[in-house]
C-alpha cells in the first residue's frame, strides 16, 4: 500500500461542493437525487439564472429554492458535505428577511382562501348525499333559465 502524501491543493479540493450534495447537507432534500431533480426541474436558481447539480457552492452565495407553495432566498453561510442534525444544517445558510415575510404573507393567503370551502369531518351519508343531489339539480335548473 502506498500513502498518500496530505498537500494544500487537497484542501483547496476539499472546499468543493456540488450544489446538490450541500441541499442536501442543508436538509433542504432528503436525498441528493430529489436535490437533482429540483435542480433540473428549475427549482433552484442561483443569482436569478438556473444551475446545474454540479455547480461549487461558495460562501455568500445566494440560491432561490422554491418547494412546494413556498420559496425561499437563502444565503450560503457555511460548506458542509455531510449531513447532520436540524440545529447544524440550520448554520449552514440564512434565509433573508424579505423572503421570510414574503413566505409569511403567502401562507396567510393560502391559510384563507380556503376560509370558503367546508370541511367535513366524515363521508356524507346517504340521507345527506340525496340533499346534495337536490341542491345540485336545483342549481343546474336554475342556470338553464
Amino acid at each position: 500500500m502506498s500513502k498518500q502524501k496530505h498537500t494544500l491543493e487537497d484542501d483547496a479540493d476539499d472546499d468543493k461542493i456540488r450544489i446538490d450534495k450541500w441541499l442536501w447537507a442543508a436538509r433542504f432534500f432528503k436525498t441528493r437525487s430529489l436535490a437533482k431533480q429540483a435542480i433540473d426541474g428549475g427549482k433552484i436558481h442561483c443569482d436569478g439564472q438556473r444551475i446545474k447539480a454540479s455547480k461549487e457552492v461558495t460562501i455568500g452565495l445566494v440560491l432561490n429554492i422554491r418547494q412546494d407553495w413556498d420559496e425561499k432566498t437563502v444565503v450560503v453561510k457555511a460548506l458542509s458535505d455531510q449531513r447532520r442534525g436540524a440545529p447544524e444544517a440550520a448554520l449552514l445558510y440564512a434565509e433573508t428577511e424579505a423572503s421570510v415575510a414574503l413566505r409569511e404573507k403567502r401562507r396567510l393567503e393560502r391559510k384563507a382562501g380556503l376560509g370558503a370551502f367546508i370541511v367535513s369531518d366524515h363521508r356524507p351519508n346517504k340521507k345527506e348525499r340525496r340533499q346534495i343531489h337536490r341542491f345540485q339539480r336545483i342549481n343546474l335548473l336554475d342556470n338553464e333559465d
